[in-house]
């Protein structure tokens, strides 16, 4: 396993996820976020689309890669190459949870983000979480349909936590064998 997709609502676990993949088998990280979004001191720019793809294809045609977000529509390069397709589709109540965790450790300075965490945008990820659950979760699931035999979809903690263990045991293995 060396290309990961990691999909999911935010406060799903995605960049939590996609770090701990990082680790384990010294892949690149990259968040669609930062492809959508060029990010400097004056703010965030939307990237335009041609832009915004020819990145995305950049990382795709590398020999690894996990890469994380909630987008779907333009990301198929992604879905296609990858040995692995993560779906997070964590319960409501803990993304609700961990959104107002992150807001408030942001807001004191012991999480950083690639946004300014106003009230505004965290009114946002509570609509967007609730987006998820009445509208996004379907549209995922069908668009990852033709993907569906490298699919894992992943529901709770201890699931996470099982996939993890199990890829780092083969990625010891795969060390011994080289």
């Amino acid at each position: 396993m060396s290309k990961v997709h990691i999909i999911g609502s935010v406060g799903s676990g995605k960049t939590t996820m996609a770090r701990a993949i990082k680790t384990i088998l010294d892949i690149p990280h990259i968040e669609l976020d930062n492809i959508v979004w060029i990010r400097d001191s004056t703010g965030d720019r939307r990237r335009d689309l041609e832009d915004r793809d020819a990145l995305l294809q950049y990382y795709v045609q590398q020999n690894h890669w996990v890469i994380e977000g909630v987008h779907i529509s333009w990301v198929n390069s992604s879905l296609e190459n990858a040995d692995a397709i993560i779906f997070l589709d964590m319960p409501y109540y803990i993304r609700i949870y961990r959104i107002i965790r992150r807001f408030i450790l942001q807001k004191l300075g012991k999480e950083s983000a690639n946004y300014k965490p106003t009230l505004s945008m965290f009114f946002h990820m509570i609509r967007w979480n609730h987006d998820f659950e009445n509208k996004s979760r379907e549209t995922i699931l069908t668009q990852l349909q033709p993907y569906r035999e490298k699919v894992h979809i992943l529901r709770y903690s201890k699931e996470v936590e099982n996939f993890l263990h199990h890829s780092t045991v083969l990625c010891k293995a795969n060390e011994k064998i080289l």
